[in-house]
């Protein structure tokens, strides 16, 4: 039977409605859902400098130290000959992970990295008063990356009053401490009698937000919390990022903070992610999420969201990362990913 012009185009249409629905929902086909966000980690050139840092001026708590090596962790790393001390510290409900290694060293931070190079990671600060934080890092005399702190203006109505300050740590790691007014933030963020309360949330810098929501939002699960379009002299000031123009997309899953995405719609000329960029640099930050099957990520790479570090998933040895399998993998913008099952 000849087919007619009009059932060929509905085969065609009802192909492409079929394909679309199928390429939308990979995490339901695959079985991998984020359903924590753990530790945000990054590498260190000195433990004991950072630790003092992180524990003295910003008040993070100690929770473990351990020195690993093996042919886990070069695995599970990428890095041959690994070596690694690595130490978790806590604040309010949050933690992160820092690592030193041993063996072998990794690069510096680039001294010329700029907040709109697409390496960039940062981690978001609770603080109870803004004058009161600003005042502690200066007495510790810490990197400005901000001009001073910034209070976002009324305008913007999804973060009109935030207030944000951008500096560094001793490897020169960015870090930012924020301040929520009443009726934004978290309810617990209005809840606390210190200074600095808790990690909200880790940014990294993307090129293209609808690109990096098809691994975060559509293939992993995370659900979108919020969206901004920030720009004018406070952001560029917050930034130090000359006419800077921000597109703004929060995500979350069920647990722990959340995933900020920051793609500058001006200026675009931020720099790619260094193609050689290894675990052991200092610029290498990983962020841990948490899935029941972290082996099914494997179902995803058809998708090219993402590249493997390591090449599988890994068996973690037991009384080191309580964490029972992991495997570190890169998005299309660099950063690191530990997919990770408890």
């Amino acid at each position: 039977m000849r087919r007619t012009p009009a059932v060929g185009a509905f085969v065609l249409a009802l192909v492409l409605l079929l394909a679309s629905a199928f390429a939308r929902v990979p995490a339901a086909s695959s079985g991998v859902h984020v359903t924590a966000v753990d530790t945000v980690g990054m590498t260190v050139a000195d433990m004991d400098r950072a630790v003092a840092f992180y524990t003295s001026v910003l008040t993070f708590e100690k929770v473990s130290d351990v020195e690993v090596s093996g042919r886990e962790y070069e695995l599970m790393t990428g890095v041959f000959g690994a070596r690694l001390r690595i130490v978790r510290l806590r604040l309010g409900e949050e933690s992160i992970e820092l690592t030193e290694y041993l063996t072998p060293k990794g690069r510096p931070i680039p001294a010329d990295l700029r907040p709109n190079d697409r390496v960039f990671q940062h981690i978001a600060i609770i603080v109870s008063d803004m004058s009161a934080a600003y005042q502690r890092l200066r007495q510790h005399r810490v990197e400005h990356a901000s001009t001073e702190p910034q209070i976002l203006p009324e305008w913007n109505v999804n973060a009109a009053g935030i207030g944000a300050f951008y500096f560094r740590d001793p490897d020169r790691h960015f870090l930012e401490v924020l301040h929520f007014p009443a009726g934004k933030g978290l309810d617990r963020w209005h809840r606390g009698d210190r200074l600095f309360l808790g990690v909200d949330h880790t940014a990294i810098v993307v090129d293209d937000t609808d690109g990096a929501l098809k691994l975060y939002r559509d293939a992993l699960g995370m659900q979108v919390a919020g969206a901004s379009e920030n720009y004018d002299t406070e952001q560029e000031h917050l930034n130090n990022v000359f006419g800077a123009r921000l597109r703004i997309t929060s995500l979350r899953a069920v647990e722990g903070p959340g995933i900020e995405l920051l793609e500058y719609l001006a200026p675009r000329d931020g720099r790619p992610a260094p193609v050689d960029l290894h675990a052991n640099d200092v610029a290498h930050w990983q962020t841990t999420l948490i899935t029941n099957e972290p082996e099914r990520i494997n179902d995803l790479l058809r998708l090219r969201l993402f590249s493997l570090v390591s090449p599988n998933v890994v068996a973690v040895p037991p009384g080191t990362l309580a964490l029972r399998t992991a495997l570190l993998v890169r998005d299309l913008d660099g950063h690191g990913l530990r997919i990770a099952a408890r």
